[in-house]
C-alpha cells in the first residue's frame, strides 16, 4: 500500500488482524484505535516492526517523512543547530533501539521567526514503532508571553511600596520580597530560611491577623512597621502571607499603592497583543481585555456576563464546550483548537487555547486566549486564487495553441478551394462563409491568448492623448446617445510603449462593460495624469513597483460590482450578464493586454454608485528604438504576385498545417520538402543540397522549432528562416538571441499571408 494510499484510507487493517487476532473483538480494538488517531489533532504514525507502515493521519502526512526515516523533512531545517540535530540524532537512535524519547525541536521559519514542533518516538508491544508529532509554536508564544507576565507581575511585587513575606510554622522565612529585603538590609536569596526573630527583631505572633510593632532594620535601626497577614495552607503546609507597611502609612496611601498595583495589573492584561478572556466555571465572560473586544466588535458591558460561546459560530461552539468542560473537570491541563468567531460584521478565523484558573490550587475557572488568524487565511485563499488564475491562463494558452493550428488548416483549405471556385461559382458564398466563421474563432482565440499573456504583440510608443482623441468619435458611437462620454487629458504625460491596436481594445472594452452597466443612461468618463509611485504599492495580489507611470481611469455611474465577486472580473469566462449577452472574455482580455505589457489595472466599485478601472502603463520620456523579430505580416495585397521559384523545407507536426501549406506553396510554383519533426528535418538536410528558405513550427514534440532553426543557421547561415507558432513571438526568445533577421508568423495565417513572406524570404537570398 502506497503512502499516499495509507494516507487516505487510515490504517493497514492486515498489520491489526496479524497483531490482535480476528473476531469481533479484534474489529472493536482497531475502530477504538483508529477513532482514537484520528480524533487526536497531533500528527500520528504507527510502524511495523519490519518497517510496514500501518497507520498515518493527515498531520502525520504533512509533518513527517517516509516510514523509513519519518525525520527526513527535518533534516535540512536543523542543519547548523547543533543543540536541534543532537535531539534528531537521539530520535533515530530511540527508533532503531525501539526506545522511547521525546524532543521539543526549534525550526526555523521565514513567516514566524521560529516553529516549534513536539516530535516523540515510543517502541510498543508486539515489535511495534509509535510515532507522535505536534506544532507547538503558538503554545510556545503563549508560554513566552505568559512567562513575561510572570516575570513583570514579580517586579512588580518585588518593587511595591510595601513588604511582603511568608513564613512557615518555625517562623523562618520562606519567601521575602526585594522592598522588605531593602528595608532589613540584604538580598532575598540570603534571607530565606532565616528566623523572623533574628532578621525581624521580633516574631509576629501568627494568633494575630494584625500587629503593630517596631523591627529591626538596615544597620540596626528600628522603624515602626504595621503587619497583617493570613494563614494559608499548600500542600499539607501551614504558611502565612504577611503584608508589612512601614511608618504606618495613611489609609489613603495604601490606597494609592493598591490602585497603582491594579493599574499595573490591569496594564498587563489590557495591553496584551493576545484577546484574553476570564471564564467562569458556568462558561460566561467575567473579563475580557480590549484586544478581544476589538476582535468581536462588542463592548465590555455586552460581553459581561454572555457565554463565551455565542462569540463563535453555531458549528464551532459543541467543540469549544466540550473542551472547555474538560479542563474544568481537570480532565484536561490545556486544549488548543481553531474557532470562527462571529466579528463585527464578518467572520473572523483564531485559534482559541484554553487553560484553568486556579485559586488555593483548585479550578476556578478558565482563561481563554484567542490568537487572531483571519489575515494569514485569507493570505491562503489570495495564494490558491492565484495558483488558480495562473492554471487557468496556462489552460487558456494550451488550448488556444491546438485552435490555432486547426484554425489554420480552416482557413488555408478555405482559400486554396477558392483558388478553384471564383465569385461567380455556386459554392463561392459558402466557402467565403466557412472562412469568415474561421477568423471569428480566430478572434476569439487572440483573446484567449491576451489572457494568457501569450499572444504576439506589436508594441510601439506613441502618445495616449492623441490615442483617446483618434478613438473618441467610434467610442461615442458604441455608446449611444443616452450615455454622455467625457474626456479629460492630463499634462506632461510622456510616451507608453504598447501595442495601439491592443491599446484600443482595452478601451473599447472597457467602454462597452461601462455602457451594459449603464442600461438607462449615465456618464462615462475617461481621464489621464501623470503618476509616480515612489515606494512598492500592493493591491491584491499585484505589487507594482516604484517609477514613473502614465495613469488613465476609465469611471461610470452604471449599477456597479458585487463585492462577492471583485476578485473574480477578470477571470475568462466570468460574467455576470445574461447568459448569451457576453462572452465572458472582455475584461479578462483587458487583465492580460496590461500585464502583458508590464503595466497594471485595479478597480474600485460599490453597487449602485459605479465603477472605476484605473490602469497604469509604464512611462518614457524619450523615444527608444527597439529591436524584435520581424513582425507578423498583414495580408497581402489581392493583385501581388506570390509566385516563385526555389526550395523550401515545411516543418510541422500537424498535418493538416502542413498539408495546406505544402499545396499552398506548390501552388506558388516552390519545391516543397515536408517533415513532420525537427528530426525528419535535419535528416532531409543531409539529403538535399539546396534549401533556401526554412518554415518551421515553434512548438513540436522533440526539439523546438527555434533550436532546430540555430542549429540549421550554423551549417547552412545563407537559409531563411520563418518561424510559425500560436503563441507569441518571445516563446524561446533564449533559443534565438542574436538571430534577428528572422520571420514570425503567427497562426492563423492565410495562404496569401503564408506565400507572401516566403517570397520575402526568397528576395533577400537574391
Amino acid at each position: 500500500m502506497s503512502s499516499a494510499l495509507k494516507a487516505n484510507s487510515g490504517a493497514n487493517p492486515g498489520w491489526f488482524r496479524s497483531l490482535f487476532g480476528r473476531g469481533r473483538e479484534t474489529a472493536q480494538q482497531y475502530k477504538a484505535l483508529l477513532a482514537a488517531y484520528q480524533a487526536d489533532p497531533r500528527g500520528q504514525l504507527l510502524v511495523g516492526r519490519d518497517g510496514v507502515e500501518i497507520y498515518r493521519n493527515a498531520e502525520a502526512v504533512r509533518l513527517l517523512g517516509p516510514t523509513a526515516d519519518p525525520l527526513a523533512p527535518l533534516a535540512p531545517r536543523v542543519e547548523g543547530d547543533e543543540r536541534a540535530m543532537a535531539e534528531v540524532a537521539r530520535l533515530r537512535l530511540a527508533a532503531s533501539l525501539h526506545g522511547v524519547h521525546q524532543a521539543e525541536l526549534a525550526l526555523p521559519a521565514p513567516e514566524h521567526g521560529r516553529e516549534w514542533l513536539a516530535i516523540s518516538v515510543r517502541g510498543m508491544a508486539n515489535g511495534l514503532l509509535h510515532w507522535t508529532v505536534e506544532d507547538i509554536s503558538t503554545r510556545r508564544a503563549i508560554d513566552e508571553t505568559w512567562r513575561r507576565e510572570r516575570e513583570m507581575l514579580a517586579d512588580f511585587i518585588d518593587f511595591l511600596p510595601v513588604g511582603f513575606y511568608s513564613a512557615d510554622t518555625e517562623g523562618r522565612f520562606r519567601f521575602i520580597n526585594q522592598r522588605l529585603a531593602e528595608w532589613i538590609g540584604g538580598a532575598p536569596e540570603q534571607l530565606v530560611g532565616a528566623p523572623l526573630a533574628e532578621v525581624l527583631g521580633v516574631e509576629p505572633d501568627p494568633e494575630e491577623d494584625r500587629a503593630e510593632m517596631r523591627l529591626k532594620g538596615r544597620n540596626g535601626d528600628v522603624f515602626q512597621a504595621f503587619v497583617t497577614h493570613t494563614v494559608f495552607d499548600e500542600g499539607g503546609e501551614t504558611l502565612t502571607r504577611s503584608v508589612v507597611v512601614r511608618d504606618l502609612m495613611p489609609e489613603r496611601h495604601r490606597e494609592r499603592a493598591l490602585k497603582v498595583a491594579e493599574r499595573r495589573y490591569r496594564w498587563l492584561f489590557e495591553e496584551s497583543p493576545v484577546a484574553i478572556a476570564l471564564v467562569d466555571p458556568d462558561g460566561s465572560v467575567s473579563s475580557a481585555n480590549e484586544t478581544l473586544l476589538a476582535m468581536v466588535g462588542a463592548d465590555e458591558e455586552d460581553l459581561i456576563g454572555r457565554s463565551v460561546t455565542d462569540l463563535m459560530m453555531l458549528d464551532d461552539r459543541a467543540a469549544v464546550a466540550e473542551q472547555m468542560s474538560r479542563v474544568l473537570l481537570g480532565a484536561s491541563l490545556g486544549a488548543r483548537l481553531p474557532v470562527r468567531l462571529r466579528g463585527d460584521g464578518r467572520e473572523l478565523a483564531a485559534t482559541l487555547h484554553i487553560g484553568p484558573t486556579d485559586e488555593d490550587g483548585a479550578v476556578s475557572g478558565l482563561i481563554l486566549h484567542f490568537i487572531d488568524t483571519t489575515e494569514h487565511k485569507n493570505l491562503e485563499i489570495q495564494i490558491a486564487q492565484n495558483q488558480k488564475m495562473q492554471a487557468m491562463g496556462q489552460l487558456a494558452g494550451g488550448v488556444a495553441h491546438d485552435f490555432n493550428n486547426l484554425l489554420t488548416a480552416m482557413i488555408g483549405f478555405c482559400d486554396l478551394l477558392l483558388q478553384r471556385h471564383g465569385p461567380g461559382d455556386i459554392s463561392f458564398a459558402d466557402i467565403m462563409q466557412i472562412k469568415q466563421n474561421a477568423n471569428r474563432a480566430a478572434s476569439l482565440v487572440r483573446q484567449l491568448l491576451a489572457f494568457s499573456r501569450r499572444q504576439a504583440l506589436q508594441p510601439k510608443l506613441f502618445d495616449v492623448t492623441d490615442a483617446l482623441a483618434d478613438l473618441s468619435n467610434l467610442l461615442r458611437r458604441l455608446l449611444g446617445e443616452t450615455i454622455e462620454l467625457t474626456i479629460t487629458h492630463g499634462r506632461d504625460l510622456g510616451l507608453v510603449r504598447v501595442d495601439p491596436g491592443q491599446f484600443d481594445q482595452v478601451i473599447i472594452n472597457l467602454a462597452v462593460n461601462a455602457r451594459d452597466a449603464m442600461q438607462g443612461g449615465g456618464l462615462l468618463s475617461i481621464s489621464t495624469r501623470a503618476a509616480t509611485v515612489e515606494r512598492p504599492y500592493q493591491r491584491g495580489d499585484d505589487i507594482m513597483p516604484p517609477g514613473s507611470y502614465v495613469a488613465l481611469e476609465v469611471a461610470d455611474n452604471g449599477t456597479g460590482i458585487a463585492e462577492e465577486h471583485i476578485g473574480r472580473i477578470f477571470e475568462p469566462f466570468f460574467s455576470t450578464k445574461e447568459v448569451g449577452a457576453g462572452t465572458g472574455l472582455g475584461l479578462s482580455t483587458v487583465y492580460g493586454i496590461v500585464r502583458q505589457t508590464d503595466g497594471f489595472i485595479f478597480v474600485d466599485s460599490e453597487v449602485g454608485r459605479g465603477s472605476r478601472f484605473t490602469i497604469y502603463l509604464p512611462r518614457f520620456e524619450q523615444i527608444e528604438v527597439a529591436t524584435s523579430h520581424s513582425p507578423p505580416p498583414t495580408e497581402a495585397p489581392a493583385r501581388r504576385d506570390l509566385t516563385g521559384a526555389g526550395t523550401v523545407l515545411l516543418v510541422e507536426d500537424e498535418d493538416a498545417v502542413r498539408l495546406f501549406g505544402s499545396r499552398a506553396l506548390k501552388n506558388q510554383g516552390y519545391n516543397v520538402i515536408e517533415a513532420r519533426s525537427a528530426e525528419t528535418a535535419l535528416e532531409a538536410l543531409r539529403v538535399t543540397p539546396q534549401v533556401d528558405v526554412l518554415v518551421t513550427d515553434v512548438v513540436m514534440p522533440g526539439m523546438d522549432g527555434a533550436t532546430l532553426a540555430k542549429l540549421i543557421r550554423q551549417e547552412r547561415p545563407a537559409i531563411q528562416v520563418i518561424l510559425m507558432s500560436g503563441y507569441s513571438e518571445d516563446v524561446a526568445p533564449e533559443k534565438v538571441a542574436g538571430e534577428d533577421d528572422m520571420f514570425f508568423l503567427p497562426k492563423p495565417f492565410s495562404l496569401k499571408q503564408l506565400a507572401g513572406l516566403v517570397k520575402e524570404a526568397m528576395q533577400r537570398i537574391t
